[in-house]
């Protein structure tokens, strides 16, 4: 390990020198000494610069320091540590102010570099007998600004020399270099062609960089919409980097010899109602004033200046647009354009009012310049096909919209709404459950309707309202209110339930809280009903299943025993015949004797 040692002195003295020695007051009581290799460190602008001591920390540690040196070689102590105290001091230099941090392992940390910050700056850790140092030179690197062409030229002239623009970065340290290219291909200088001049310059406060370069071009008809671009060439931490500037197009100047023509907005997404600019362009500079635009079916043309709009377009402006110029009508150019549409129909449409159980067709008719896609949507939520009712149920009623768009054409869309109501009287039925304790019963009353029916209890005979129920949520159409009682005696309870169709009232006998009785079951929920029918769908098909079984089985055993039939009365037939022969073979017999 590099170290320096006092020359002579005592352990006391060499303490109390320390420091002194540190302020430049004692240093010629130390000898010189052979240092660690420079260590170099890196940093972004901006960035916090992290600098270890690169030092082993000896036992016998009595404290550290930082310092960096000036370009004359003399030293600024900028940190202080002390290893027994625990304590950091830093010292009064107005450039770090607040910004150095000295951690336990006496590595420094300058936050916010600056260009200023590129110093040599050396860490010390003091012992009793010796001292040592390791050197670190720190590098601040800026990255400039992306380069952007500015003072372009508004047009270049064939065969002339002119300025095509300058090429500028700004902010960077070091400085970079600019480099222009023609459609991505490096431009070099060339007599009478090529110029380039490069200029740069050092804010004074900063330190930091700016980049200029003009560029002087002789363009050719090969140069039409070719890219001009520039870029910087810099050195950061990691290395050398380059950053590209956007592209700049400029407009040639020279005779015209093709005409072309121009949709806009775009002739693949114009659609009904919009407003269509025909513009016809020369390929020539400066371009021709006037120009003749032949609409679909008019053999005459229109004389006017580059452009020709039509507004508020119909579908029967589909068709082919030409133009051509006014002194030489065989250079034309056409364009076909479609004007796209899409219509709508939605019967019915509206808020709508139907009963529960009525049947109601639903259509949705579309008729557009292309295939359009159709979506139906009930209360926001996407339906898998569209709508059909032939018995309204209370969950069917709900916004329904029918939308449709072409995806080429933006914008174009069209969506039509219908609110359906389906209304129905109220439907009561009324349960009872006895609680497992036995010391109270759930009365029920389920109702069913639209609009909601308001629900009220009554004990029959008193005329007595109970105004104690509790209310489920009403959910297509349907909601339960109940109660809890324990009647000490027989006692009817009334559930009225009224909408603005009609008033419908039930009654349910209930026996004493002392008197068992036979449970009813609760109302099936929607969403039961749903698991009951496919349960009941399945039974079905497994008994009809059987009975199919069954009649082709019956009409087997049915041939069976015909065909056992015929054959038993041939065989009949065919024994009485014997019998009959045997009778005329004895009457023979008799008459010959």
């Amino acid at each position: 390990k590099p170290s320096l040692r006092l020359a002579s002195c005592t352990k006391v003295i060499c303490f109390a020198a320390s420091r002194e020695y540190l302020n430049s007051s004692v240093s010629l009581l130390f000898l010189s000494f052979k240092g660690l290799g420079w260590y170099t460190v890196n940093s972004a602008y901006g960035d916090t610069i992290i600098m270890p001591c690169r030092v082993d920390v000896p036992q016998n540690l009595m404290f550290g320091k930082w310092k960096y040196e000036k370009p004359d070689g003399s030293p600024v102590f900028i940190a202080f540590r002390s290893s027994t105290k625990k304590s950091v001091q830093y010292d009064d230099v107005p450039e770090y102010k607040d910004r150095l941090n000295l951690s336990e392992n006496y590595t420094l940390s300058i936050s916010n570099a600056k260009i200023s910050d590129e110093k040599r700056f050396v860490c010390m850790l003091v012992t009793e007998d010796d001292v040592f140092e390791a050197p670190t030179v720190v590098k601040v690197f800026k990255q400039p600004s992306k380069p952007e062409i500015v003072s372009k030229a508004p047009f270049l002239e064939t065969d002339k020399l002119k300025k095509l623009g300058e090429c500028i970065s700004k902010d960077s340290y070091p400085d970079g270099n600019i480099t222009w290219y023609r459609n991505g291909k490096v431009l070099q200088p060339l007599e009478g062609a090529v110029v380039i001049i490069f200029r740069k310059q050092m804010d004074s406060v900063t330190q930091l960089y700016t980049m200029t370069s003009s560029l002087e071009y002789k363009t050719t008809k090969a140069d039409i919409q070719m890219p001009f671009t520039c870029s910087v060439t810099y050195y950061g931490p990691s290395g050398q980097k380059t950053v590209y500037s956007e592209q700049a197009v400029f407009d040639i100047y020279y005779p015209t010899e093709q005409v072309t023509i121009q949709v806009l907005p775009s002739k693949n997404a114009i659609k009904e109602g919009d407003n269509i600019t025909l513009k016809c362009l020369g390929n020539g500079n400066p371009p021709p004033e006037e120009f003749l635009f032949y609409l679909p079916g008019q053999p005459e043309g229109i004389r006017s200046s580059n452009t020709y709009t039509l507004t508020d377009v119909k579908r029967n402006a589909t068709g082919d647009y030409k133009c051509s110029l006014v002194d030489k009508k065989s250079m034309i150019a056409s364009a076909a354009i479609t004007v796209h549409y899409l219509d709508l129909s939605l019967n019915p449409s509206g808020e709508v009012t139907k009963q529960i159980g009525d049947a109601l067709p639903v259509s949705c008719t579309i008729s557009a310049s292309r295939n359009a896609t159709v979506v139906w949507m009930k209360d926001n939520v996407k339906l898998r096909s569209s709508p059909s009712f032939s018995s309204l149920h209370y969950q069917d009623a709900g916004n329904y919209v029918c939308e449709t768009a072409l995806q080429e054409v933006e914008g174009l869309k069209k969506r039509e709404s219908l609110t359906l109501i389906v209304e129905g009287k109220p439907q009561i039925k009324m349960t009872k459950k006895t609680d497992p304790s036995g010391l109270s019963k759930t009365i029920i009353c389920h109702v069913e309707g639209f609009p909601k029916p308001a629900i009220q209890w009554t004990i029959t005979g008193s005329g007595s309202v109970i105004n104690q129920a509790k209310e489920s949520p009403y959910i297509n159409g349907r909601y339960y209110s109940k109660i809890i009682i324990s009647p000490e005696e027989n006692v009817t309870l009334t559930c009225t339930a009224e909408n603005q169709l009609e008033r419908t009232v039930n009654s349910l006998n209930v026996s004493a809280i002392s008197i068992p009785e036979h449970d009813e079951a609760d109302e099936i929920s929607d969403e039961n009903k749903e698991k009951v029918n496919d349960q009941a769908k399945l039974i079905v098909g497994i008994v009809v299943g059987l009975l199919l079984a069954a009649l082709v089985a019956g009409v087997v055993y049915w041939l069976y025993m015909k065909k056992s039939k015929t054959a038993s009365k041939h065989v009949n037939k065919d024994l009485g015949n014997m019998e009959e022969n045997k009778k005329l073979e004895e009457n023979n017999h008799k008459t010959e004797a």
